[in-house]
């Protein structure tokens, strides 16, 4: 630890500021700036910080926010603080896999038809399973109303430094976009990226907001870090991805002829057709659907069994990522423990539950909700109710049913199967027994 302790200094001379830079901070920005290819701004404490930011810079008090209702929670927190409205897009639903498809452009082009006083239109692409939306079209179609769009892009930060990955959301003209370059570059935790370009942003508003949501004493061993990823990618971007198809490549081949398993990869999307817009090569959605495992069964036997870490257990599915910087031995150490599982597995003699598309009714705006009195209740008896807190699986964390919306038979089922498996789920309360509800005689 010592090493890192001569680096954790302070603006002090010499090191300029993070909040008014204008030396090697700056300096670092605009190479950032050249590589992603828009102005750029060091995050220091994640994407969270920058969706924020960008959503509190567009989005007037009480105006409407159209967003993908599988955003991340940090944009549900963030429509909260300005108070605004929201209307949602739909992803679609991918039943094989038990995933979230792309968003559609038809979709959008009705949200935006029937929606007033909109400010913002909020989508993540890629997903945390990797699945990519028509970002070019969207934004195309936004721009046409003056409507600014921000993409939390946070698990595509790779996007750009190669062009066999899908088309980067900068390239597509997105206004805002917001990268946890920590998830698929070589950078500390907590460490992003935001990009801003085109009239439609207020560049002085967009600052005063990361100043509000950025500690005012930020890590300078966090921002080394992002300088030094900025230096590979600088420097051995071009072998680094080499390697990576080449390996992802092996991967595929090792892999395809599986008897229960099935991996969605971007050869695979082909066959799904226009649920999915294009698909990110390092994500690795791994489905045991129809099978006598679970998804939280196969994360823990790869975990336990092989020592793999994976990035996310679904209902029936696991989510793996695997990056420019992961090497030979862990891409084959996967198809192999994929291999041997696979022959363990056997078919379920009866149609297993499935995690539907849910849309519960939205009775409250979130900051109504948020500001009604609340009470808690057991999770099996909410049916009806109005729930009065976010609460989701983490990872992803998105939301399955936030403040205002009223719990359904559904979401309970899921919520109580999740809790059964051993998820981690931020919201429940008491032992993970209750929820918060929005106390009422009546509902509307």
């Amino acid at each position: 630890m010592k090493e890192y302790y001569g680096i954790d200094i302070t603006e002090i001379d010499g090191f300029d500021d993070l909040h008014n830079p204008g030396g090697i901070l700056k300096d670092v920005m605009e190479r950032a700036s050249s590589i992603f290819g828009a102005e750029s701004y060091l995050l220091v404490n994640g994407s969270t910080g920058g969706i924020l930011s960008a959503v509190s810079a567009v989005a007037r008090r009480g105006g409407t926010v159209i967003m993908a209702r599988n955003c991340h929670k940090a944009v549900y927190h963030a429509v909260y603080l300005n108070r605004c409205s929201v209307r949602y897009i739909y992803p679609s639903f991918l039943e094989t896999y038990g995933i979230c498809g792309s968003i559609s452009p038809k979709s959008v082009e009705r949200q935006l038809q029937t929606s007033v006083g909109v400010c913002a239109l909020v989508l993540t692409s890629p997903t945390y399973d990797g699945v990519v939306s028509d970002i070019e079209t969207i934004v195309e179609m936004a721009h046409r109303q003056q409507i600014p769009v921000i993409v939390d892009e946070a698990h595509g930060a790779h996007f750009c430094v190669d062009a066999r990955f899908p088309k980067d959301a900068v390239s597509c003209g997105a206004d805002i976009v917001i990268h946890s370059i920590h998830k698929t570059l070589p950078a500390l935790t907590q460490t992003g990226l935001l990009h801003v370009q085109g009239s439609l942003v207020d560049r002085e508003r967009l600052q005063q907001f990361l100043k509000i949501y950025q500690t005012s004493s930020p890590s300078y061993i966090l921002m080394a870090g992002i300088e030094q990823c900025i230096s590979i990618l600088e420097t051995e971007r071009e072998p680094l991805c080499h390697r990576f198809f080449e390996y992802n490549k092996l991967f595929t081949c090792k892999t395809e002829n599986l008897g229960y398993l099935k991996i969605l990869s971007s050869e695979r999307t082909k066959e799904i057709g226009q649920e999915i817009f294009d698909y990110d090569p390092g994500k690795k959605v791994i489905s045991v659907k129809g099978t006598t495992q679970s998804g939280r069964g196969l994360y823990n036997v790869l975990l336990n069994r092989y020592n793999l870490q994976m990035e996310m257990a679904g209902w029936d599915y696991v989510t793996a990522i695997l990056t420019i910087m992961d090497g030979r031995e862990g891409y084959m150490r996967l198809a192999d423990a994929l291999r041997e599982t696979d022959g363990r597995l056997c078919k379920k003699s009866q149609t297993s539950h499935t995690e539907i598309e849910e849309r519960p009714e939205n009775v409250y705006n979130i900051y109504e909700a948020m500001e009604e009195k609340k009470e808690e209740m057991l999770l099996e008896d909410c049916e009806g109710k109005i729930c009065g807190a976010f609460i989701q699986v983490y990872p992803p964390g998105i939301p399955l049913i936030v403040p205002g919306e009223r719990f359904t038979k559904s979401v309970i089922r899921q919520l109580l199967y999740y809790r059964q498996q051993g998820f981690v789920i931020e919201g429940l309360r008491e032992n993970r027994k209750k929820v918060s509800i929005i106390r009422k005689e009546t509902y509307a």
